[in-house]
């Protein structure tokens, strides 16, 4: 069972104009006069739920969550323009102002990890500490793992589907395949692109799958933004300046605490990524749990992520 804290609601909402294309939506749960921390969601393009509040001790914590560019309730939807890796950290620098927060811990995972993580590296002066789940660090053997050979041998079943928007003369590169689909004007063809590429994800990301998490992932709105997003950042090596930029800068993070967690059969994102960033980074601590998949909800992450914060 996992011990999520009771349903929540916010005590402040708000939208922030980042810049004249984007507003982003935020909230605020928990104790005004807690701890802040950052909750960085996934993808990139997943957007905040409603239980992403629930992982927090609501008496310690003030929590911030807000939805990236281009997802959520966040404007406008599914827009690609002037989103990329830096718009995102300078996003989350300028909510930290725009609250008046001297310094947070920032919880992210999946693609909410190397936000994170790269977040930290720019700023290491406004984190406080780092709570890290599923780690993704876009260099390009995790790319091609999940998006071109290798997941695909585990979960034959779903790859079949995954791939069949494809045509065969394109395979030798699905992302580059898929982004083609994914920006055209067509809506016909970018709708059957989205739902392949997110509805692929979400039928590898529990450790025991379900169609209702498959479903889910494949449902129209989610999957426009989710898809285009996702496939806009990977296509672009979410323009970092070289394949192992997270690791190559981790001694700017090293004094920061740091608590990683990864399920040993996480699909999605290898658990030799958490691996190699706890050995560039000693001081972090990495719990590796047997029975997990990729999932926030996995009952041993979720558990030992509330631990953590808790007892931090």
């Amino acid at each position: 069972m996992t011990n999520l804290y009771p349903p929540i609601e916010p005590y402040n909402t708000g939208m922030l104009k980042v810049d004249d294309t984007h507003t982003l939506y935020y909230e605020e749960v928990g104790n005004p006069e807690g701890k802040p921390i950052v909750f960085l969601h996934g993808g990139p393009g997943g957007g905040c739920g409603t239980d992403y509040r629930r992982y927090f001790d609501p008496k310690k914590w003030r929590v911030i969550l807000f939805d990236q560019r281009g997802c959520g309730r966040s404007t406008p939807f599914s827009e690609l323009k002037d989103n990329t890796t830096w718009h995102s950290v300078k996003d989350i620098e300028q909510l930290r102002n725009m609250l008046n927060i001297e310094k947070w811990a920032v919880f992210g995972g999946s693609w909410g990890s190397t936000l994170a993580l790269t977040y930290a590296i720019k700023h290491p002066e406004s984190v406080e500490a780092l709570f890290l789940r599923g780690i993704f660090m876009v260099r390009p053997q995790e790319i091609k793992w999940f998006y071109q050979e290798g997941a695909s041998r585990i979960y034959p079943d779903a790859w079949e589907k995954y791939v069949a928007p494809i045509p065969k003369e394109e395979r030798d590169d699905f992302v580059k395949a898929f982004y083609k689909r994914l920006t055209s004007n067509n809506q016909e063809i970018r709708k059957e692109a989205a739902t392949a590429w997110a509805t692929w994800e979400g039928s590898t990301s529990k450790l025991i799958p379900t169609q209702q998490m498959a479903d889910s992932y494949g449902e129209d709105h989610f999957a426009d933004a989710f898809a285009r997003i996702e496939c806009h950042y990977f296509i672009n090596n979410c323009w970092f300046d070289s394949d192992s930029w997270i690791l190559d800068n981790i001694d700017k993070i090293s004094h920061i605490p740091g608590f990683i967690v990864h399920g040993r059969y996480d699909i999605v994102c290898c658990v030799e990524n958490a691996w190699d960033l706890h050995k560039a980074w000693p001081s972090s601590e990495l719990k590796i749990v047997e029975d997990a998949g990729h999932t926030l909800s996995e009952p041993g992450i979720a558990n030992w992520l509330i631990e953590k914060t808790n007892t931090y």
